[in-house]
């Protein structure tokens, strides 16, 4: 197991990036009787444990005090209101840095080799989802939908990214974009503004990055697909025929290219056309379509992309495993982070400002980490082998931490999954 992936050195690394982040706030009127970075490790931990709602974790408090300040490495753990409060004046974009930071470092281990695709590019998913809703709960970032009846809704969304690989289980997430109103405004914020915001960040960030954009249909327009070529990315877009008249108009009447495999009992039937109009008002607007059938004896299923990569006989394939690689974000991480004991939906604090932004991005963080250790560390692989289930996993994690003082992270895994000479005493107090 190297070091630096396990769960230990994981935290290292967030915890410097937490150190010297601040609160935006002009003024205080009591100076803060904690550090910050102790509300910000122990918010990480709330998720890390996957604990149910922050009420539970602050009736565990003393039971898990040791623990937490050894393992987390915090010197006084705050309550839950407490928390809610610090936490509040937190802006998300500084804990966007943890995510670049153990991203680097699985780069720099050379644990990106795997997520290589065609030509060498990188896999990149978004898509948005929403994680908070109420009809009277709200902060002034919240975007508000009226409803024919005179009810009002509140929500928060967010844009998610993570590298995907067709092949691979694990996903890598990158720093979500709140989708939301800012200071100031009192329009809603949407998808595609967000996904603007995201493609100038990630660009920044990962300058060298080589990247294939999958994404579903809404996002197969001129605007956006100008956007990816400015930040020199590839892409590979559902395209909808109720969406793109014109280029199924274009598209059916061409002679095409055609081309049928079989492999594993299933027919892969593909057809595609390149340089083609992606519609009528955007004539300059070129892109290459790809039509494919997966026929079994069951079901016909069809799809439909768009893309900028040159379509030829020796690549259909891969490009239709890179587009159908999309879902990734539904299946392995937002589904992920709803049915498998993240609580993703649940409504952990939603503060007068930044607060349930916070903690969406607090919750992927240690999504994140969990990833990496699931692809990286031989310890946590061994634990969910043992334990099958992820859910049965986060159980028995937070049984250990509630019951026994442990030693290291190191000790807690070695428990997990059962192995001998493990260091765990009864706490008795």
């Amino acid at each position: 197991m190297k070091e630096q992936y396990s769960m230990q050195g994981l935290l290292n690394t967030v915890r410097e990036v937490f150190l010297p982040i601040k609160e935006d706030i002009e003024k205080k009127k009591i100076l803060p009787s904690m550090p910050l970075v102790d509300c910000l490790m122990s918010g990480l931990a709330l998720f890390n444990l996957k604990y149910p709602s922050l009420l539970k974790f602050d009736e565990d408090r003393k039971n898990i005090a040791y623990n937490m300040k050894h393992l987390y490495q915090i010197n006084s753990l705050p309550s839950d209101t407490y928390m809610r409060e610090r936490l509040d004046n937190v802006l998300p974009q500084e804990i966007r840095k943890a995510f670049k930071k153990l991203f680097s470092k699985v780069q720099r281990g050379k644990q990106l080799e795997a997520y290589k695709f065609i030509d060498n590019y990188y896999l990149l998913s978004l898509d948005g989802t929403g994680y908070f809703s109420s009809n009277e709960i709200h902060c002034d970032n919240c975007c508000i939908k009226q409803h024919r009846n005179g009810e009002v809704t509140y929500y928060h969304q967010m844009l998610s990214g993570a590298l995907v690989h067709p092949d691979i289980q694990e996903v890598l997430p990158f720093a979500p974009e709140p989708i939301m109103k800012t200071d100031g405004t009192n329009k809603n914020d949407c998808e595609r503004n967000a996904a603007k915001r995201f493609i100038n960040d990630f660009r920044q960030e990962h300058p060298h990055l080589k990247i294939i954009v999958i994404e579903d249909g809404l996002s197969s327009n001129a605007p956006h697909i100008e956007v990816l070529k400015a930040h020199e990315m590839k892409f590979i877009l559902i395209a909808k025929e109720a969406d793109h008249k014109h280029l199924f108009e274009e598209f059916n009447a061409l002679s095409k290219n055609e081309l049928t495999l079989t492999r594993d009992k299933i027919t892969h039937k593909f057809k595609w056309i390149n340089g083609l109009e992606l519609n009528d008002s955007n004539p300059d607007c070129k892109v290459n379509m790809l039509e494919y059938w997966e026929v079994t004896e069951k079901k016909t299923r069809h799809f439909a992309w768009v893309t900028d990569i040159p379509l030829k006989r020796d690549n259909v394939f891969n490009i239709m495993k890179g587009g159908r690689a999309r879902w990734k974000i539904e299946n392995e991480t937002f589904n992920t982070l709803k049915n498998q004991g993240y609580h993703f939906e649940h409504n952990f604090g939603h503060g007068k400002r930044y607060l349930s932004t916070v903690f969406a991005h607090l919750m992927l963080l240690a999504f994140l980490m969990d990833q990496i250790q699931q692809l990286c560390c031989d310890r946590f692989k061994k634990a969910l082998k043992q334990l099958k289930r992820k859910s049965n996993l986060w159980e028995k994690m937070r049984s250990l931490f509630f019951n026994f003082l442990i030693d290291s992270w190191d000790h807690l895994m070695q428990a997990l999954a059962e192995e001998h000479k493990v260091r765990l005493v009864f706490d008795t107090s």
